[in-house]
Parts: structure tokens; sequence; C-alpha cells
């Protein structure tokens, strides 16, 4: 779960935070749940704990914003690419915050634009919007690393 969070917060001790608030509601809520099989429970908690990355998201208010696109390149990392998964994360991580939030939701988690409207109380819009610009990004980071 740990690596699950940090797709989202990418700071260690936040989601060490993120995680035990969501274990305990895990914990909490263990007698709600109707337990079917183990890939059923690991999506509730999964679940629980992406709820959490959102909620820690919406309070510090790090979820949308909008920077000039030369200054998304150059805060971005530099990654030699040898399309490898792990340098496919560190370039979902070197995103913005909100285009790296609803990235992971659409292609990650898979999510539609209605269902991350609703849960990040944002216009469909909006979403669409901050998916198109977080390829744009990468699409770049792709071309820009894979040029000598």
């Amino acid at each position: 779960m740990f690596v699950h969070c940090y797709r989202y917060v990418s700071n260690k001790e936040d989601v060490e935070d993120i995680l035990a608030e969501g274990f305990i509601k895990v914990f909490n809520n263990l007698t709600k749940v109707e337990y079917r099989d183990a890939k059923s429970f690991e999506g509730w908690v999964r679940q629980i704990m992406v709820n959490e990355c959102l909620s820690f998201l919406r309070k510090k208010k790090m979820l949308f914003y909008d920077l000039e696109e030369n200054e998304l390149i150059e805060n971005s990392y530099t990654i030699n690419l040898d399309v490898d998964a792990q340098y496919i994360y560190k370039m979902i991580l070197s995103l913005p915050i909100g285009y790296r939030t609803v990235f992971n939701l659409y292609a990650i988690e898979g999510y539609s634009h209605a269902e991350i409207s609703e849960k990040l109380n944002i216009a469909t819009s909006t979403s669409r919007s901050q998916l198109t610009k977080a390829r744009a990004i990468l699409k770049k980071l792709v071309v820009k690393n894979s040029t000598p």
C-alpha cells in the first residue's frame, strides 16, 4: 500500500501518516465489510487508501494549479529512457500533484472522468484538462529523454 499511496503523495512521512489513518479506518470497519475473496478485500483497502490520499491533498490544498508549460518541463526530472517501469514511475512522480492525481485515478486506477470529478469535487472538464496536460508533459519527457 505504501507504493500505491506514494504515487499520489510523494513525501515519505506524509505517506506514512496517510497509511496509519487508512489502516485505522480499515480496522474500525472490518466488521462492515463482506469478505468474498482476497482480491475484493485488497480492492476495498486500496479504495480506503486512495480516499485518504485525496483527503490529504484536499486538506493541504495541493490538488490543482496551472503552471506555464515551460515551467513544468524545467522542473521535471531528467530520466534516461530505457522504457523501464521504474523510469515511467519516476516520470509520473515528476508531474505536478493535480495532474498526477488525475492521471493516477484515470490511467492507473481506471476511474471515469465523471467518477474523478465526483471524488475530487471538480468539473468533469477539469478532470479531462488535467489528464490532457499530464499526458502532454509525459510525452515531452519521453521525447526529451529518448533523443541523444
